[in-house]
């Protein structure tokens, strides 16, 4: 029964992310279709190498597959980011938002937390990441209609952004920290993190993590702006002494 809730629920937030980073995006539809196109294709690129057993433990040697994905993926898009200016200028045109509520999805957390109580995924990576995202969920679902209705809780969003973004870092690391079959594993506690490997939970690390990492760093370079316009606009006190 997870399991089908959770492929749904992962189908779900794959698409609802796309419409947002996409379909919200002020590009020409050539490019949205494209866009489509290759984040459809990356995701059922993902799918079958799972299904057929390409991120079990030790098919790619000591450095876990599903690692490998994400380091692709993530490295890919920084590149993107940091050097092409209409990657930068698509990736602005999509409102603040929109940016934060699809942090919303991670609310799939909860079910790593489902799947260490039922024995089938370890500590600490499983209750880390799953109470983690479940925060970052639930914050971000209060932030998002903040921005939305007009207000920008600068603090809190920029408390929040830094808070989501250590979260996926930290357990990233606990993840590879506890990838059985690697010479560097350090929490050995049974069952491990295998079922990270295998569908659909496989989707979320391979997949929305690189992608909600860049959005966070999306959001920290707006902060930064939105910080530095200010500084630029607000008039300068005279502090030159006034003649008597």
């Amino acid at each position: 029964m997870l399991e089908v809730f959770s492929s749904l629920f992962v189908g779900m937030a794959i698409a609802g992310v796309a419409a947002v980073l996409i379909g919200m995006a002020d590009i020409r539809p050539a490019f949205k279709f494209a866009a489509f196109v290759t984040a459809g294709l990356w995701t059922m690129m993902m799918i079958v190498i799972a299904a057929l057993g390409g991120f079990a433990p030790g098919t790619t040697g000591p450095v876990p597959a599903v690692a490998l994905a994400i380091v692709f993926l993530l490295t890919v898009g920084m590149l993107a980011w940091l050097g092409s200016p209409a990657f930068r200028r698509a990736f602005r045109s999509v409102p603040l938002s929109g940016l934060v509520g699809i942090h919303a999805f991670r609310v799939i957390g909860i079910s790593f937390v489902i799947l260490h109580t039922a024995g089938l995924l370890s500590n600490p990576f499983a209750s880390y990441a799953g109470w983690g995202d479940l925060i970052t969920a639930v914050a971000a679902i209060a932030l998002a209609f903040a921005v939305a209705g007009g207000s920008l809780p600068r603090k809190s969003l920029i408390a929040w952004n830094i808070f989501g973004a250590l979260d996926l870092l930290v357990a990233l690391t606990l993840g590879i920290l506890s990838a059985p079959g690697t010479p560097f594993r350090v929490f050995t506690e049974f069952p491990g993190i295998t079922i990270m490997g295998a569908l659909p939970w496989v989707v979320a690390p391979t997949i929305l993590v690189p992608v909600f990492l860049l959005t966070h760093l999306e959001i920290a370079a707006r902060m930064r702006g939105e910080a530095s316009a200010q500084a630029v606009t607000t008039p300068m006190k005279d502090t030159r002494p006034k003649a008597a």
